[in-house]
């Protein structure tokens, strides 16, 4: 926790420095600056902008995982105070980059489906906006063969998704810079600068759970706790949870049923998305929690490279699975909404509408990748 935090602070250093030498948009209040790509007719970011942020939202997003998992040992009204805050952050810092990835994605795999040039090309994301200069027109698509009605609908399926998403991202982007400007944000920072130098551990004690110590949660002069009970606890919730899932059905090349719910008019959320879902932050929560044992045992030198080098091949090409399912679902229920605005053209529907069963279709393959990859023997990387 206290390398994580360290990060953190590096991350913030970052990016006031590169919001100090004005290469980027408008500046939020009390000096903040923006987080990924900048709104239509702003100058794009600097790259090193762009990276400070990824990495403030990457090491908010540990140290909230690790409270999750070790929160018995942890003074207990700072972590429930922490916990939340952490989550806003880096919930509030992804937003932009998810709407931004979302937009690219359908809109190749629009591309793809209709070999359609005239749909808006994607906006740059993260580094690439920074490199891209403005007014600087994309490279032209490649043509391809007709395709029908497909093709007719494309170009204004293109066009509606880009004008939804990119209003849904440039709000994403004034929501970051009032973020990154507020109060909130700069009390979340005194916290975390604090916890770089001092864990704050319960008062009363080690927790009657587990052997005997054998790994230290804090620095030098305090009492070890170990952390091999609650981390095997977050592998159990893990399991329990992966067991619980349709794997028959994602053992399948074709999972009809996945369908019926998209297809229908209620705008809910996929139901059987949500298990999915869960597994892949239970995943999370487990990988963070063999770093954070995989740093008490080097001594929690805040060096990133032997913490994962312990990391489990399975468990990453699970998770990088479990990522694209997530992907796909958003995307495929962007493509549902579009479909669902008033008065759009048949031949628009009918583009959405295949859009969305395609995004549906890799929905199932990255549950096949999972669990093709989550029953094969844990290797580990050497």
């Amino acid at each position: 926790m206290r390398a994580q935090a360290t990060e953190f602070l590096r991350a913030l250093r970052r990016h006031r420095e590169s919001g100090a030498s004005g290469a980027s948009g408008a500046a939020a209040p009390g000096g903040g600056t923006g987080a990924g790509a900048s709104a239509p007719g702003r100058a794009a970011p600097p790259a090193d902008d762009v990276d400070a942020v990824r990495a403030l939202r990457r090491a908010a997003r540990r140290i909230s995982g690790t409270l999750h998992t070790f929160q018995p040992l942890l003074d207990a009204s700072w972590a429930e105070e922490m916990r939340p805050e952490l989550a806003w952050l880096s919930g509030t810092l992804a937003l932009e980059h998810a709407y931004a990835s979302r937009l690219e994605r359908l809109l190749q795999a629009l591309h793809r489906l209709s070999g359609s040039a005239a749909f808006p090309a994607p906006r740059p994301v993260g580094r690439a906006a920074a490199t891209v200069p403005a007014g600087v027109p994309a490279p032209a698509r490649p043509a391809s063969p007709d395709r029908g009605s497909l093709t007719v609908g494309a170009a204004k399926a293109g066009a509606l998704l880009d004008r939804q998403l990119t209003l849904a991202r440039t709000r994403a982007h004034s929501t970051a810079l009032q973020a990154l400007g507020s109060s909130r944000f700069h009390a979340v920072a005194d916290k975390v600068a604090l916890l770089a130098s001092e864990v704050p551990l319960r008062a009363t004690g080690r927790p009657d759970r587990g052997p005997a110590p054998a790994a230290s949660a804090s620095g030098p002069g305090t009492a070890p706790f170990d952390l091999r009970p609650l981390a095997a606890a977050a592998e159990e919730r893990l399991t329990d949870a992966v067991t619980a899932l349709p794997l028959v059905a994602a053992g399948s090349p074709y999972n009809a049923q996945a369908l019926v719910h998209g297809l229908s008019p209620d705008p809910a959320p996929h139901p059987q998305d949500a298990p999915w879902h869960q597994v892949r932050l239970l995943l999370r929560l487990h990988r963070y929690a063999l770093e954070a044992l995989a740093g008490a045992d080097t001594g929690d030198t805040g060096d990133s490279g032997d913490t994962e080098a312990a990391v489990d091949v399975r468990l990453l090409a699970a998770g990088e699975a479990l990522d694209r399912h997530r992907d796909a679902s958003e995307a495929a229920a962007a493509a549902a909404q579009a479909a669902r605005t008033p008065r759009i053209a048949p031949a628009t529907a009918y583009a959405l509408g295949v859009l969305h069963a395609d995004q549906r279709h890799e929905v199932e393959a990255a549950r096949y990748a999972f669990q093709h990859s989550w029953r094969k023997e844990p290797i580990r990387l050497p």
